[in-house]
């Protein structure tokens, strides 16, 4: 099906503009006219829409937005979806959200809709609006959807924000240590060497550093490359994939840090399918798919097939023995007493808590030890070239 944008007169005989998705331009005139608009020019536009490229989250958070508060207006979702592409200023969501209104005008649920642009719209978010619509809730499932990408928009701009300093400083760092290793020390050493002076361990070092920087910065690239191209071969066999983010979350630190950021987006997403009207174990199963840890998602599948099952869902996370005692304990008392929305929020809140007191941890120790390895390596150049000085002084006066 191509999408065809087109210009029409209403029966005042004011212009409208609008997009809608048809299998012929035929179609698409019949479709202007059972609108009781007079088509004035329709043209097909470049592509498919089906698959325009991703979207930036800042403009979904924007739409989702303004969708909820014109819903919370009891303004009828037709009417929200067309105001709301008036206020879009990306050209790709205005032809989405036009495209949508056509789909719910001919009869069509805005969450089947909205799933033929996964790239735009995620499982979570068409689950979500599916949920809404199908309960009559529109409006606090777009509210709630736009207070979690908000949520998620603000945590992430505060990471980037605070680790803008510290990439700053190691290019800094990066770039005064290659420029001193690449120009300066090999200018002033070369003076000893024509003087004849016999070179300490440190400058012979540093020399060779300098002298092969280029094979040993290209060879890093390579070994990088590699090593990237290796995993993605390796990924693909087998359990490999499931196996090494597993023993990722085992590591020092580096682990439980990225377990908690997991378990935090999991919780939220929970606490909204749950609330939004969505069955235990659909939302599991559309929870699972959050996940970039690929261990934890195929954990939370298999939790969802033993609840089809008729199996304990608690049992079923427990008996894994990765999530924090706090989760398995708030979650099972949320279980029981059937107030798992609650408890899923509670966890949210806590795990964010706890990334933020390891993150600001985390930066406040990432200053320091840049500015001494940047201090300790240019010590090492300083020394490189004060110890040749030395010794000739030494030489001289001798």
């Amino acid at each position: 099906m191509s999408a065809y944008s087109y210009s029409a007169l209403d029966r005042n005989g004011l212009k409208k503009k609008g997009i809608l998705s048809a299998q012929s331009e035929r179609e698409a005139r019949k479709l202007i006219k059972e609108l009781n608009l007079t088509p004035l020019n329709v043209t097909e536009t470049k592509g498919n829409l089906l698959k325009i490229s991703k979207i930036k989250t800042k403009d979904i958070v924007i739409m989702t937005r303004q969708m909820a508060t014109l819903l919370e207006a009891n303004t009828s979702v037709i009417d929200a979806l067309k105001i709301t592409a008036d206020q879009c200023f990306n050209k790709n969501l205005l032809h989405i959200l036009l495209n949508l209104r056509e789909d719910i005008i001919q009869g069509k649920r805005l969450g089947l809709s909205m799933n033929k642009y996964p790239a735009v719209f995620g499982s979570t978010y068409t689950s979500l609006i599916t949920a809404g619509d199908s309960s009559g809730n529109l409006d606090v499932v777009f509210t709630r959807l736009a207070d979690y990408l908000e949520e998620s928009a603000s945590i992430r701009q505060k990471v980037i924000s605070a680790l803008t300093y510290p990439i700053i400083l190691i290019s800094f760092s990066f770039i005064v240590i290659v420029s001193l290793l690449a120009f300066v020390l090999p200018q002033v050493v070369g003076q000893f060497v024509k003087a004849g002076a016999e070179l300490p361990f440190v400058t012979q070092a540093l020399l060779g550093i300098s002298n092969n920087i280029g094979i040993i910065f290209s060879t890093i690239c390579l070994l990088i490359i590699s090593g990237i191209y290796l995993y993605r071969y390796l990924i693909k066999i087998g359990d490999n994939h499931i196996n090494f983010h597993k023993k990722i979350l085992s590591m020092p630190m580096i682990g439980n840090f990225l377990l908690n950021s997991e378990i935090e987006r999991f919780s939220s997403t929970m606490s909204l399918l749950l609330e939004s009207g969505t069955n235990l174990d659909i939302a599991l199963d559309e929870s699972s798919r959050i996940f970039s840890n690929k261990y934890l998602s195929q954990i939370i599948s298999d939790t969802k097939q033993d609840v089809v099952e008729g199996k304990d869902f608690i049992y079923s996370l427990n008996k894994i023995n990765i999530f924090p005692d706090i989760f398995i304990q708030l979650v099972s008392s949320g279980y029981k007493s059937g107030n798992l929305v609650k408890m899923f929020s509670k966890v949210s809140d806590f795990m964010k808590n706890e990334i933020d007191s390891k993150r600001a941890i985390f930066l406040s120790l990432l200053e320091p030890l840049v500015i001494i390895f940047m201090g300790g390596f240019i010590m090492l150049i300083v020394l490189a070239i004060l110890i040749p000085i030395m010794q000739m002084n030494t030489l001289a006066l001798g």
